[in-house]
């Protein structure tokens, strides 16, 4: 029927069993807790924790200014925790960009 993988499978069976692994060329993983991995992660991309607290503290100063009846201000901060998160995700996309592009060299 498929005489294409006919051949295949025949060359694949000809080539003989693969050769065995050698322990020493597998990848070693660590225990890494949710610590150690948080600092590891805030080292290779600062911007995300940086926009994340932006984030945050804007959001908290529009919540208070909004509670105090200070709607203007409310309504600035409000705008200005759009950008924070559009920055944010920019960071985290940048970084994203940056660890394909350095595990590919």
């Amino acid at each position: 029927r498929h005489p294409e993988r006919a051949v295949v499978v025949t060359l694949a069976m000809a080539a003989g069993p693969p050769p065995p692994l050698d322990p020493g060329s597998l990848p070693t993983f660590t225990d890494e807790g949710f610590t150690e991995k948080f600092l590891r992660k805030t080292r290779e991309n600062p911007l995300v924790p940086f926009g994340c607290l932006c984030t945050v503290g804007i959001l908290a100063y529009g919540i208070l200014c909004f509670k105090k009846g200070n709607t203007r201000r409310s309504q600035l901060m409000m705008r200005a925790r759009v950008l924070a998160q559009g920055f944010t995700i920019a960071a985290v996309v940048g970084g994203m960009m940056a660890t394909t592009v350095k595990s590919r060299q």
